[in-house]
């Protein structure tokens, strides 16, 4: 059976060494933990060195003129109310005015070159989704398998921001995000935030949908079909448990799967599998394509992480995820609302 890989080696590396010491720590304090817990926890999602490639070496994607970088911070409003990012919730301030203002004053607080873009209201007619060209799975449509995805079609200038796993569970994260008004997506490994669920369901209250990584972050094409099955549809129960909604989003570990776990995350009633087409992390970029660009659709991938596996923090990696895309023209959407 054919194994679309994108990220061996971080499977051969497992979890930093930080994180294993973490891990370690928790267990001390905790008196112990089962077995299964500690396979996991030697499992997790490593961050990938070097630059990131998956099945298909296609640079494909629309080609764009050079971007004009907008104004820089707290400089007047070049065209609307609509052209910086995060406007506040309707009701929340007199005016636009004042909405701009209050994003001024956050992007200042939170150390931004430039106050974030506003995304434009997303497509009435959603666009069509479909598997990339190199990640198809052996009868993928004739068996209705979810599509594979690093990029949404759309020429809006728009990329889309999704974190994986929940090792890391920074107050200031959620501040940041919440202040600067930047959705994001999570996608969720029970193994890591079943230690505090509560950070998780106050990142749903502030309207994130919370999505599906499995239970313990394993291999999957290693796993039998039933086995994947139960990492995949033990994650969307527990989700729907904790937080009262079954997820439609689901992201293998380390992106690698095969048909079963296709075959798997479509009877466990996943939608869709969106991958990523860069990786952020506090001190560099990566990049599936071999120019080395964003395009517009673009799903970013990061992870939940801290000084204990990066030279920094989670609102560092943020401040540097969005400096670059804010500089480039582009602003973060919220990925279900093109799906």
């Amino acid at each position: 059976m054919r194994v679309v890989v994108q990220n061996d080696k971080s499977r051969s590396n497992g979890a930093t060494a930080a994180h294993r010491r973490r891990a370690a720590r928790r267990s001390l304090i905790r008196g112990g933990i089962t077995a299964l817990a500690v396979a996991a926890l030697a499992s997790g999602c490593a961050p990938v060195e070097g630059r990131s490639t998956g099945p298909s070496g296609a640079g494909a994607g629309p080609s764009g003129r050079p971007l004009k970088a907008p104004p820089p911070l707290g400089s007047p409003h070049p065209h609307s109310e609509h052209a910086h990012a995060g406007a506040a919730p309707p009701g929340k301030f007199p005016s636009a005015r004042a909405a701009h203002a209050a994003r001024v004053a956050a992007a200042r607080r939170w150390r931004l070159a430039r106050v974030p873009l506003t995304a434009p209201p997303p497509p009435a007619k959603k666009p069509r989704i479909t598997t990339r060209d190199g990640f198809e799975v052996a009868g993928h449509e004739e068996l209705g398998l979810p599509p594979v995805f690093t990029t949404v079609p759309t020429k809006q200038k728009v990329v889309f921001l999704t974190i994986d796993d929940g090792a890391e569970k920074d107050p200031a994260f959620l501040r940041m995000m919440s202040d600067l008004q930047v959705p994001y997506t999570a996608f969720l490994s029970d193994y890591l935030i079943k230690e505090d669920y509560g950070y998780f369901e106050r990142m749903q209250d502030a309207g994130v949908v919370l999505n599906n990584h499995t239970l313990h972050h394993p291999y999957l094409p290693a796993l039998s079909y039933l086995r994947q099955k139960r990492e995949i549809c033990g994650m969307q129960e527990v989700i729907e448990r904790r937080y009262g909604k079954r997820p439609v989003l689901f992201r293998p570990p380390f992106g690698n799967y095969d048909r079963d776990t296709l075959r798997a995350a479509k009877r466990c009633g996943i939608e869709y599998v969106p991958l990523w087409n860069e990786e952020v992390f506090v001190d560099r970029w990566d990049y599936r394509e071999w120019d080395r660009r964003i395009r517009p659709g673009d799903i970013v991938l990061t992870h939940f992480r801290g000084r204990d596996d990066w030279k920094g923090t989670m609102p560092d990696m943020i401040r540097r995820f969005l400096n670059k895309v804010t500089a480039e023209g582009y602003a973060v959407a919220r990925l279900e609302d093109y799906l």
